[in-house]
Parts: structure tokens; C-alpha cells; sequence
């Protein structure tokens, strides 16, 4: 099928073969369980200063939205469609588990081409590093979907030392299609996926100088168990003894600054099941917990650093588009049923196995609601730069209209010279062809959270909740506000639309999964 929608005809000049092509690289970045505030450029104190540095050259996006959980981020990233209709509406089916074929299947449907299998086939090379988390079978891997080369993660989280103890026997880091024996002494895996994505990037441009590449660097900072290095740690604990409630405070007051914010989010009160830091015990944990977290997000920005600087080195920089986002809002989840921490090991050491819990997740998604999962702001909306220094003028303030993950497939098709065909999604050239970008509806569904956004409107429905609640978002972009006691008919006018989506891609309607 991809042979036949992907015809010699249609392939640029130069797209085939090694002939001059001009046609820019093209590089995707995904953070995991990252909060939109995180990022200096976005309001956070983290120390940030090469995507900070890419984001003063490109692109802010105020509102990009992806799909509230790593594994159906990452299939609307990589096929360019709703998660359902990939089949991924949920999680991955673990391998050796009954498949129950359509939307909730669990891996990627082979009817729809990747990215890289797009691109492929129109002359790129295609590389990966990072997190797959769409497919756990052999069958479902990265090389067997496209990508040439692959070093990474098959499933959702490990160890950054390494495959922690209790994980053994299942697949995990993966080197193209065999399993990787991480050493013994001087893994720590963001450092190594970088190591991997700059050694394709040498070896493109020593092997395949005239042909464009697609890299997809997909991190799993800062996604738990919390791990990192006791120096990037140690400077951070100063910060975090201020506490959640100065912390957030802190960030509002710079977004606004930054222009991110204003008056019209109505910065909202700490949730009622999160104590203020004064009535806190244990605080020195609380404080190492942000600490190791912050120090995860430094480490993945160096890395950002050192492979944009071998860009520049290899002369690939100009040429080359570059968007960074995160999979989902951040995470409020708590881990220790799961009984892999070990109490006399210091958190971020190897032994260790904790997440930071939903107070520090709250001043991650400042200044939003709720959290990875869920369907408010918190756990759909992303950090977003893109960056193309060939290309994209610089910005100075936040892109203000909304944009979404699976655009991203249809922006490189159009940088390939490659047909979009029938994909839902819309091309991000709006940045830098001088057009103002289609308003547009999108659709959501997640363990039986409901939302759909169709201009400033959004309707959403946790499966919690009673019933709908509806935000005007350009008046109330934080959701403080619920409409739908006042304007019922347009309530029903989205319950409708959303209907007719989830019957298109197989959705469901109700609370259960």
C-alpha cells in the first residue's frame, strides 16, 4: 500500500537517491511526563539554557496539545492520526498478552504507514533513539516499522542505571532489534540515547551526505523511577526548601512576565488534596524528590545541547527543522505499591524508586488543572518549540493559536514534497509561509476521559465527573470557569460532534474502557 501512494512520480527531484537534495533535515525531540512550566522559557526555574536558546530562534507555542499518555502521544506522533484509529486508544498490549484487534489493541496497525516509513520511502534515512512504547512484540519494533537504526527503549519506563532488578526478563533496551546488556558502571540512559543520535548523525553525513535525514530522539526524562547524578542533584535542593507553594507562585509571576500569562487565567488555588508546605512532614524528601526531578530535565537539556552542537559542527543545523514537546501533562501518579524502592537508598540513586507525587506535579502544570491522564489543559497541553534556523524567523512572544501532535507527520510529508493523502492532521508551514492557520476541532478520549476543543470552545468530561463542563477558553484558557449551566445548546452542539468522531475512529462514549 505504501509503495503504491508513494509512486516515483511523486517523489521530489533528488528524493530517491543521493543526488543533491535539498530537502531539509528533520528532527522530532519528546520529553516524558514533562509539565508545560518546566522549561525556563515557560515559566520554570529548571536550568534550561540550550532549549531556552532554541526557543529565542524559533517558535513558542502557547497551546500545543498532544494526547494525555505516552503510548497514544507517541502513536499520533508517529502515524499522524487519532490514537484510536492507530490502535493505541490505551496502553500497549504487553507481549505474550490476548490482542483484541481495533482501537484498543495495543500496537500500531500495520494498515498505516510510520513517519519513518513515510519518509523512507521518499529518500530519507531514518533514525531512532529513545522511547518506542507502541508495540512490545518483535514484530511491532522500530526497525520493522521503518527506522534504519534504533537504540532504545521497547516499553514504557526503566531504570537510568540500567534495567532495575525486578524488570529482569523483560524486554527493555534494545540496540536495532537485539537486546542491550547495559555496563555495569557509566550508563545513565539520557547520556546514551544521545550518544546514539549523534552517531548517526556522523555517520549521515560521512555515508549519505546528499540525502536528508529524520531523527527521532524520544527521552524518557523526567518520566519516574526519579534517577540522576548526585552533582546535577545537589544544586537543586536549595531551590525546592522554598516549597511547592513559593515554587508555583514563583513560575506564575514569570510566565507573566514572559508573556505567557495574564490576568485572563485566573491563577487557581492549590487543589484541596494538596497540604501547604508548612503543614508539611518530611520535607527534606519532598525536597529531594523536585530536586532529582529538576536535575533530570538539566541533564536532557545538556544532551539537547551537545547534539545541536554537533549539528553546527557537521554544518546540518541550518538545514534542519527541530521541534521539542512532551508526551503528556506531568504526572501525578505514586508508585510504591509497586514495592521496587528500596527505603535505605538515597532517591536518585541506583535502589531507588520514586516519583515526585502530585504536589510537585502541580507546580509542573502551573497554571493548570489536573494532570497526565486526564483531559483539562493539564494533561493535553505541551511545552512547544520549533526551531529552523534556515527558515523560521524568530518570535518573541507564544504562538497563540492551537496546534496538535498529529501535525507533525503531515508537516514533514510537506517538507519531503510527499502527498498528505487522507491523514487528519494539518501542516506547521503556517510558521514560516506567511498563511494563517485553519480553525480547527479536536478530539480526545483516554480511559474513558472525553474532551473536544473547536475554536475557543472546549467541552471535556473526566470519567469522574458528573457531567460535561464547558470552558471558553480565549476568556479562561486556565478551565476556572464552567459554562455549561449557561449555554446548554452548546454543550449538546460538542457532545454531538464528539459522538460522530468516536463512532469514526472507535472511541468510547462512555466512562468505561
Amino acid at each position: 500500500m505504501l509503495a503504491a501512494m508513494l509512486s516515483p512520480q511523486m517523489l521530489p527531484a533528488g528524493g530517491s537517491s543521493g543526488s543533491g537534495d535539498s530537502r531539509p533535515n528533520i528532527i522530532y525531540i519528546m520529553a516524558d511526563d514533562m509539565g508545560y512550566s518546566d522549561l525556563g522559557c515557560y515559566g520554570g526555574e529548571i536550568r534550561t539554557p540550550n532549549l531556552d536558546l532554541l526557543a529565542s530562534g524559533g517558535i513558542k507555542f502557547r497551546s500545543f496539545y498532544n494526547n494525555a499518555r505516552c503510548c497514544p502521544t507517541r502513536a499520533g506522533l508517529l502515524t499522524g492520526r487519532y490514537p484510536h484509529e492507530a490502535g493505541m486508544g490505551h496502553m500497549v498490549t504487553p507481549d505474550g498478552a490476548e490482542v483484541k484487534p481495533g482501537p484498543y489493541q495495543g500496537f500500531i496497525d500495520s494498515r498505516f504507514p510510520t513517519i519513518a516509513e513515510y519518509l523512507k520511502q521518499g529518500g530519507y534515512r531514518t533514525y531512532m533513539a529513545g522511547k518506542w512504547h507502541v508495540g512490545e512484540r518483535p514484530e511491532h519494533w522500530p526497525l520493522k516499522r521503518g527506522f534504519e537504526q534504533f537504540f532504545g527503549l521497547i516499553n514504557g519506563a526503566t531504570g537510568y542505571y540500567g534495567v532495575i532488578p525486578q524488570e529482569k526478563g523483560k524486554r527493555h533496551i534494545v540496540l536495532q532489534d537485539r537486546e542491550f546488556d547495559t555496563p555495569a558502571e557509566g550508563f545513565y540512559i539520557t547520556d546514551a540515547f544521545t550518544d546514539h543520535a549523534i552517531g548517526y548523525l556522523n555517520r549521515h553525513k560521512e555515508e549519505n551526505p546528499r540525502q536528508p535525514f529524520f531523527l527521532y530522539l524520544a527521552y524518557t526524562a523526567p518520566h519516574f523511577p526519579l534517577h540522576a547524578p548526585e552533582e546535577d542533584v545537589t544544586p537543586y535542593e536549595a531551590v525546592y526548601r522554598r516549597g511547592w507553594d513559593v515554587i508555583r507562585e514563583n513560575r506564575y509571576k514569570k510566565m507573566v512576565a514572559l508573556g505567557l500569562a495574564d490576568d485572563r487565567f485566573r491563577f487557581p488555588a492549590r487543589p484541596a488534596d494538596i497540604p501547604s508546605w508548612e503543614s508539611v512532614d518530611s520535607k527534606e524528601e519532598w525536597v529531594r524528590k523536585m530536586a532529582v526531578y529538576a536535575a533530570m530535565i538539566d541533564r536532557m537539556d545538556r544532551n539537547i545541547g551537545r547534539l545541536l552542537a554537533q549539528l553546527k559542527v557537521n554544518g546540518q543545523l541550518d538545514n534542519t527543522l527541530i521541534v521539542f514537546l512532551s508526551d503528556n501533562g506531568a504526572c501525578a501518579e505514586n508508585v510504591a505499591r509497586r514495592n521496587f524502592n528500596d527505603p535505605a537508598v538515597k532517591i536518585g540513586r541506583p535502589g531507588s524508586y520514586v516519583t515526585y507525587d502530585t504536589p510537585w506535579a502541580n507546580v509542573s502544570n502551573t497554571p493548570f488543572r489536573k494532570y497526565k491522564h486526564f483531559l483539562h489543559e493539564g494533561g493535553i497541553i505541551t511545552p512547544c518549540i520549533v526551531s529552523w534556523p534556515g527558515r523560521v524567523k524568530p518570535q518573541g512572544g507564544y504562538y497563540p493559536a492551537p496546534a496538535y501532535v498529529t501535525d507533525l507527520l503531515p508537516t514533514a510529508m510537506e517538507l519531503a514534497g510527499l502527498p498528505k493523502g487522507d491523514l487528519p492532521g494539518s501542516s506547521l508551514s503556517f510558521l514560516w509561509n506567511g498563511k494563517q492557520p485553519e480553525e480547527r476541532t479536536y478530539f480526545w478520549e483516554h480511559e474513558g476521559n472525553r474532551a473536544v476543543r473547536k475554536g475557543k470552545w472546549k467541552l471535556v468530561k473526566d470519567k469522574e465527573d458528573k457531567g460535561w463542563a464547558l470552558y471558553d477558553l480565549a476568556k479562561d484558557p486556565a478551565e476556572t470557569a464552567d459554562l455549561s449551566q449557561t449555554d446548554g445548546a452548546r454543550v449538546n452542539e460538542l457532545k454531538r460532534m464528539y459522538e460522530k468522531w468516536a463512532a469514526e475512529v472507535g472511541a468510547r462514549t462512555s466512562g468505561n474502557r
